[in-house]
This record gives structure tokens, C-alpha cells and sequence, in this order.
């Protein structure tokens, strides 16, 4: 793709940014090297390249989901505003 001085101008519309004319003439050609750059990233090959989320190794230390106290319904509802058969009761909020 080839970006002119008409687009960039439209741009710099879209984004709310006046540029004058010589400013539009001088971000031609490094917006044209931005997505030359971003077409030579499209060309490599990442198809045996693993995603990741992070850029460093990063393991989570998670403890056993285990019960400790169980059957603690009412002691827990009694902190509740308004509870009913066994749950929580909370106001309705989409009508």
C-alpha cells in the first residue's frame, strides 16, 4: 500500500491533528517506511513459532483447590443484606 499526500491529510483529519502542507509532504515517506516495515513482518514465517503472552517464562505457583471450612452457607448469608432460600438476593438491574 502507498500513502500519498492526500491520505495522510485525511489521517490527520480522522485523527484531529492540523499539519500543514510541507508536514504533510514530510510524512509521506516515513508513513510509506512504517508499512513497508509492517509488510516485510507479514512475510515471515510463524507458522512453527509457538504464541506466547509473555516475553519472559512466567509459571503461576497455584496452591490444591481444596474445601477447608465447608457447610458455611449461613454464616456467610448472614453478612448478606437480603438473602432467600440459600442465596444471595440482589435489586434488579435490567429491566
Amino acid at each position: 500500500m502507498s500513502v500519498d499526500q492526500n491520505i495522510v491529510r485525511k489521517v490527520a483529519s480522522l485523527a484531529r491533528i492540523a499539519i500543514t502542507d510541507e508536514e504533510a509532504e514530510r510524512l509521506t515517506p516515513e508513513l510509506n517506511n512504517i508499512l513497508g516495515w509492517v509488510e516485510q513482518l507479514g512475510e515471515v514465517d510463524t507458522s512453527s513459532v509457538e504464541p506466547m503472552t509473555a516475553v519472559i517464562p512466567n509459571t503461576l505457583r497455584l496452591r490444591d483447590d481444596v474445601v477447608t471450612e465447608g457447610d458455611q452457607r449461613d454464616a456467610v448469608l448472614a453478612n448478606a443484606p437480603q438473602g432467600e432460600h440459600g442465596f444471595f438476593t440482589v435489586p434488579k438491574v435490567v429491566e
